[in-house]
C-alpha cells in the first residue's frame, strides 16, 4: 500500500474520455485542476461540469507550475510532447504520468525529459465505446487495472506517487517493464480489434449479394463485431505504435484458424472437438476468475 495522494496544482492535456473522467475521479485530491486541449467545446464542457478549475489551450500556460502532469491525448501526440518542449516548461520534481495504450515508445521518449522531472507510463485497462467529453465519467477508473511502466526518468519516490495516484482513481495499479506491457496488450486488445475488423469486413462483402446476412446478424455478431466500431484514427495510432508485437500475433492467430480449417474441410468432427474443448475451458476459466468480479 502507498501512502495518499494529493496535488497542489494538476494538469491533465487532453479533455476526451480518459481525461475528463480522470479530472473527476480526482477532484478531490487536488487543490486546483488545469484542463488542456486545442478544442474549444470540450474546455467548455469542462468548466461547466466542473470537471476542471481552469481550461486553456496553450500548453505552456497549462503546465506551468504544476506538480503533476497528466498526458491523456494519442499516442502519438504524447510521444511528441515528451520528445519537443514539454519538459522545458516544467519544474524539478513534477510527476508526469501518461494515459497511451502502448508504452515502449512512449517511455523511450520519457527517457529525453530534463533530469529532474519523474516520468511512469501509464496505461488503464479501461474504456468506453464512445469517447469525448461528453461520455466522461468519475468511476471509469474504479477497480480497473491501470498498468505503470518505469522509465530512466522513474525515481523510487515516483514510483511510490504514481501508484498513490493510481489508487486515488479507485484503479489497481499493476507494474511492469514496457516491452511485456506492449506484448500482452497487443494479444489482449490490438489483435481482437483487427479480428473484429475482419469479421465485419467480410460479412460486408459478402452482404453486397445478399442484405439477409445484416438482417439476421444478432448477438454472436454484435459481441464480435463491437471492436470494430472503435475510433479509426486512435485505433491505428496504437497498431503503429506495436507494430511487431501485433504482427507476431496475428501469425499466430493464422495458424489456429488454418487448424480449424483443415478439420473443417476434412470432416474430422473429433479432432475439432478435441482443439475446441480446451478452448471453451480457457474461456469460462478466465471469465470465473477475472470478468465476473468486476
Amino acid at each position: 500500500m502507498t501512502g495518499g495522494f494529493h496535488a497542489r496544482k494538476l494538469a491533465i492535456v487532453g479533455m476526451g474520455l480518459m481525461g475528463g473522467s480522470l479530472a473527476l475521479a480526482i477532484r478531490a485530491q487536488a487543490d486546483h485542476i488545469t484542463g488542456i486541449d486545442s478544442d474549444e467545446r470540450a474546455r467548455q464542457i469542462a468548466l461547466e461540469r466542473g470537471l476542471v478549475d481552469s481550461a486553456t489551450d496553450d500548453l505552456y500556460a497549462g503546465v506551468n507550475r504544476a506538480d503533476v502532469v497528466i498526458l491523456a491525448t494519442p499516442v502519438r501526440v504524447i510521444v511528441e510532447l515528451l520528445r519537443m518542449q514539454l519538459g522545458s516548461y516544467l519544474r524539478s520534481n513534477t510527476l508526469i504520468v501518461d494515459t497511451g495504450s502502448t508504452k515502449q515508445d512512449i517511455v523511450d521518449a520519457m527517457a529525453a525529459l530534463p533530469i529532474g522531472v519523474n516520468a511512469v507510463g501509464g496505461h488503464p485497462m479501461t474504456g468506453k465505446e464512445n469517447g469525448g467529453i461528453d461520455e466522461a465519467d468519475g468511476a471509469l477508473y474504479r477497480n480497473r487495472p491501470f498498468v505503470l511502466c518505469p522509465s530512466r526518468r522513474t525515481t523510487p519516490a515516483a514510483r511510490l506517487r504514481a501508484q498513490a495516484f493510481v489508487e486515488s482513481l479507485g484503479a489497481l495499479p499493476i507494474e511492469m517493464d514496457a516491452e511485456r506491457h506492449d506484448h500482452i496488450v497487443a494479444g489482449i486488445s490490438h489483435l481482437p480489434y483487427l479480428l473484429s475488423a475482419t469479421l465485419v469486413a467480410t460479412i460486408s462483402n459478402r452482404a453486397q449479394d445478399d442484405s439477409t446476412f445484416w438482417a439476421l446478424a444478432a448477438g454472436g455478431f454484435r459481441d464480435t463485431s463491437r471492436l470494430a466500431a472503435s475510433d479509426v484514427t486512435m485505433m491505428g495510432d496504437i497498431l503503429s505504435t506495436n507494430t511487431q508485437a501485433v504482427a507476431t500475433l496475428l501469425a499466430q492467430f493464422r495458424m489456429q484458424l488454418a487448424m480449424l480449417e483443415t478439420m473443417l474441410i476434412a470432416g474430422d468432427q473429433e479432432r475439432l472437438g478435441e482443439m475446441l474443448l480446451p478452448i471453451q475451458a480457457a474461456r469460462k476459466e478466465w471469465a470465473q476468475k477475472y470478468e465476473n468480479g468486476r
